[in-house]
């Protein structure tokens, strides 16, 4: 029965991470379009770029979680 236990506490924690993504991604997107209008840019540079810095943090964050600390 421990197993189950520890599978489903990964499953909730992955559900989580997942969950965070979305918002942080939503909210990037969202402050990206704000800034690109309240700056006055034609091309929608942060409506890309912040979006991308969650992704490299996210990705960063998910590879020291998940290696082998020594």
């Amino acid at each position: 029965m421990g197993d189950k236990n520890d599978s489903n506490r990964l499953l909730w924690q992955y559900a989580g991470l997942a969950t965070q993504l979305l918002i942080t991604l939503g909210l990037a997107l969202y402050f990206g379009q704000w800034l690109d209008k309240k700056i006055g840019w034609d091309l929608s540079l942060l409506v890309w770029v912040l979006p991308l810095l969650v992704l490299l943090a996210t990705m960063i964050k998910l590879i020291k979680d998940t290696s082998n600390k020594k």
